[in-house]
């Protein structure tokens, strides 16, 4: 990773993400000991300089909402380091962890479970800045309020309950919440998966704008790559736990390097019928991450995979300049 922290005249990184790791253990037994690991993220590294959006992207279950969570310390940590703003998160307590919250915050995937039934979303909204004794009841009222215009409700809904709202209008409710206590940086947990189409669009519009009004930075976490492509600066693939490519936008989509990316390309639609694009239909199923292969995960169902990917596993590189990528036929 110490080519990774190389310094340039790009703005400076506020989020470092040094080999993360992240195992769940599985029990069983009269005792309920521990008989195996889920390895859902396994040596992940990553930055996010101020002001990007980082989309991070790979199919359900490769450990895209884990890598969020536990860089938030929603979850624990098995090891690795997370670096925001020069502190290590992982190593702060108390009144210092409290503090660094208010810069941290994430949109929930499913907002209606991420939001309590029994009380008006105003209370909802205004709970981070009563936590964090920010304001008077009053001046608070007036902060949730400036919230929920910026996202495009009214002042009225405040007092309305998470069931009067329809699933685009509750995913607003979740961006305000995140707004509320003006952090540095949001991690959108696949913010826009559930909502129609014309829906996905406004709601990724309010981020845009929001981003260049604040000067927020985003960890965008999805699986379609066509919101990715609209609303990233660069592009991180995970499988399997894996971290296998990491690029500008631009760069990965016209040059992906890795087979895995190249067959998730190979499957955005062209919205013109007359355009042919060569599909590339990977074999088999994900392995478990209780038990993955051996060297390169993406072997077993890689179409030009050698002897050597099986046994040795492909370090994270820089290929190309802000190209990463891990895989043995990338010279």
């Amino acid at each position: 990773m110490s080519e990774m922290t190389k310094t340039n005249n790009k703005p400076q990184k506020l989020v470092e993400v040094h080999n993360l790791v992240k195992y769940f253990p599985v029990r069983g037994g009269l005792l309920q000991r521990v008989k195996a690991w889920v390895q859902a993220v396994d040596d992940v590294s990553f930055f996010i300089r101020k002001g990007e959006t980082l989309g991070l992207v790979g199919e359900s279950g490769c450990g895209k909402t884990t890598v969020g969570r536990t860089m938030l310390r929603l979850l624990d940590h098995t090891g690795g380091s997370v670096f925001f703003d020069g502190q290590d998160v992982f190593k702060l307590k108390g009144k210092a962890l409290k503090a660094i919250r208010r810069d941290m915050q994430i949109i929930f995937q499913d907002p209606y479970a991420s939001l309590d039934p029994r009380i008006p979303i105003g209370e909802s909204v205004a709970e981070g800045l009563k936590i964090h004794g920010i304001g008077t009841p009053k001046e608070r009222f007036d902060i949730v309020i400036d919230m929920l215009r910026k996202v495009g409700l009214e002042d009225y809904h405040a007092r309305r309950y998470p069931h009067e709202f329809s699933g685009g209008q509750r995913q607003r409710i979740g961006i305000a919440r995140a707004l509320a206590l003006n952090p540095k940086f949001i991690i959108a947990d696949e913010p826009v998966s559930a909502l129609d189409v014309s829906i996905q669009a406004q709601v990724l519009n309010i981020l845009k704008d929001l981003q260049h009004e604040f000067g927020l930075t985003y960890l965008f976490i999805a699986h379609n790559l066509s919101v990715v492509e609209h609303i990233s600066d660069r592009v991180a693939v995970m499988y399997l736990g894996k971290m296998v490519e990491m690029a500008p936008r631009d760069e990965l989509f016209s040059n992906p390097l890795h087979p895995y990316t190249q067959a998730l390309m190979s499957a955005i639609p062209i919205p013109d019928p007359t355009v042919q694009r060569e599909r590339i239909i990977l074999e088999g199923d994900v392995p478990s991450p209780l038990n993955p292969p051996s060297g390169c995960r993406f072997h077993p169902r890689c179409p030009v995979a050698m002897e050597h990917c099986s046994q040795e596993e492909p370090p994270f590189r820089e290929a190309l300049p802000e190209h990463w990528v891990a895989c043995w036929r990338v010279e």
